[in-house]
């Protein structure tokens, strides 16, 4: 399923959440004791940064951290000096040449696109991951550091057994973001993702990025109201707070952590884990239905 009508040619909804971590190791082992299943580990060619992958059906989180600083980091450096947690999101797109071309059209500067590789270490030997990138001006999607991703080889890091696990993860849901104006960012998410995608409502800002998975912007205030758990972190007015991630069962998914000693806050609804226990994210589970 693509975007909402009106949305820029190409964009398929979203790819994938960067989660900024101190210690990648460290980060792998922590969530994986969430129930996540991680890829093997990927290095960035050219730039100091390693990753691990937990992919889901059709989207993932990355988590991202420096293994070596005399390279480039992208800004990794600078944004763990306020601590870790969600660092930004990428779209997807289907044809990244149009959806150039639909920024472009609408006089939306962006650089790219540009080539990306990333070295992933299986056990047979490495492989390459390739990417394509496109980054439009901060401006275009505000509150929310994000970029436009296309897979060139999705059949290397979308493996079956790479997209199960025993939190019954399937889909990212929901980004919380907290932002100080929500009102003054609807235009500019309109003009990306269309009008139909878009709606303000009690000074919260709720944009359908495609597929199941939509982006709440809301100010600090009411943050409780849309993920309590997030509340309290000593972070940047502006900043990326939490996920909703959709699962099979909601049940199994209170009985993995349990197994797991993870702590978390249990509703009839979903299944709470608070930012400290999930390197700056604070973390709900909610069950989704099969398609």
């Amino acid at each position: 399923m693509t975007s909402g009508e009106g949305a820029l040619r190409g964009l398929k909804g979203l790819d994938h959440v960067l989660v900024g971590v101190s210690d990648l190791e460290a980060a792998r082992a922590n969530w994986q004791r969430l129930g996540f299943t991680a890829c093997p580990r990927g290095r960035h060619i050219g730039w100091g940064t390693a990753n691990y992958c937990l992919m889901l059906e059709r989207d993932y989180i990355e988590l991202i951290g420096i293994v070596d600083p005399t390279q480039f980091t992208n800004n990794l450096d600078v944004f763990l000096e306020g601590g870790e947690g969600l660092l930004g999101l990428a779209y997807a797109s289907g044809d990244m040449a149009e959806t150039a071309a639909a920024l472009a059209e609408r006089a939306i500067p962006a650089d790219g696109p540009k080539d990306l590789k990333r070295i992933l270490e299986l056990p047979e030997g490495e492989v390459r991951p390739a990417f394509e990138l496109l980054f439009p001006e901060a401006e275009a999607l505000p509150g929310a550091r994000a970029f436009i991703c296309r897979h060139l080889t999705p059949e290397i890091v979308w493996r079956e057994e790479w997209t199960r696990h025993a939190n019954g993860a399937r889909a990212i849901l929901e980004i919380v973001g907290v932002v100080e104006n929500p009102e003054a960012l609807e235009p500019a998410y309109r003009r990306v993702f269309g009008e139909r995608a878009v709606h303000l409502q009690s000074g919260r800002l709720t944009v359908a990025v495609g597929g199941p998975t939509r982006l709440v912007l809301t100010r600090h205030e009411s943050l409780a109201e849309v993920m309590p758990q997030a509340v309290g972190r000593e972070r940047p007015t502006q900043r990326l707070a939490g996920l909703t991630v959709g699962v099979r069962d909601l049940e199994a998914t209170r009985g993995a952590l349990q197994a797991s000693g993870v702590r978390a806050e249990s509703s009839a609804s979903a299944v709470m884990v608070d930012a400290q226990s999930a390197n700056g994210v604070a973390l709900s589970f909610r069950e989704m239905p099969e398609a």
